[in-house]
C-alpha cells in the first residue's frame, strides 16, 4: 500500500510540475524575426511574473491614436540578474522597447532592449530565446 500512496503521490507532483512547461514557447513559434519593431511609449504596468516577465505600454501614432501594446521579456530572475529591479520603470515613464512583432500580427512583442527614461538601455531578452541568427543587437 505504501508503494501505491507513493507512486501516486509521484505521479501528482511530476503532473503539475510539468504544467508551466506546456506553457513555454520558443521564439520561433511566436514571434517573427523578419518584424523587427522599435516603439516609443508609456509604460502602464510591468509584471514580474514566471515564466516570462511583461511590460505593458501605451504607443501613440502620428495621428494621436493610442494602442496598448504588450512586450514580453526574460524572467523575473534573468531581469535581475541583467541589472532590472522593481523600480527600474514606473507607470508613466517613457520608454523605447526594441524587439520583435508577434507572428500573429497582434500588439504583442518580444522584447530585446529597453531604453527607460534615464537613458540607460537594459537588455531584456531571454537567454532561451536567442536573438535570430543575423541580428546585430546582440
Amino acid at each position: 500500500m505504501k508503494k501505491i500512496d507513493a507512486a501516486l503521490a509521484l505521479g501528482i507532483l511530476a503532473g503539475v510540475c510539468g504544467i508551466p512547461a506546456w506553457a513555454h514557447h520558443s521564439f520561433a513559434a511566436e514571434y517573427d524575426s523578419g518584424a523587427p519593431v522599435t516603439l516609443k511609449g508609456t509604460v502602464v504596468e510591468m509584471e514580474w511574473v514566471n515564466p516570462h516577465s511583461w511590460l505593458h505600454i501605451e504607443v501613440k501614432d502620428a495621428d494621436g491614436k493610442v494602442t496598448a501594446w504588450t512586450c514580453e521579456t526574460a524572467p523575473p530572475n534573468m531581469l535581475y540578474r541583467q541589472g532590472w529591479r522593481r523600480s527600474s520603470l514606473k507607470k508613466g515613464d517613457e520608454v523605447t522597447v526594441e524587439g520583435f512583432r508577434a507572428k500573429d500580427k497582434s500588439s504583442t512583442m518580444s522584447a530585446r532592449s529597453v531604453v527607460g527614461p534615464d537613458g540607460k538601455r537594459m537588455l531584456a531578452g531571454s537567454a532561451t530565446d536567442a536573438p535570430p541568427a543575423g541580428d546585430s543587437k546582440k
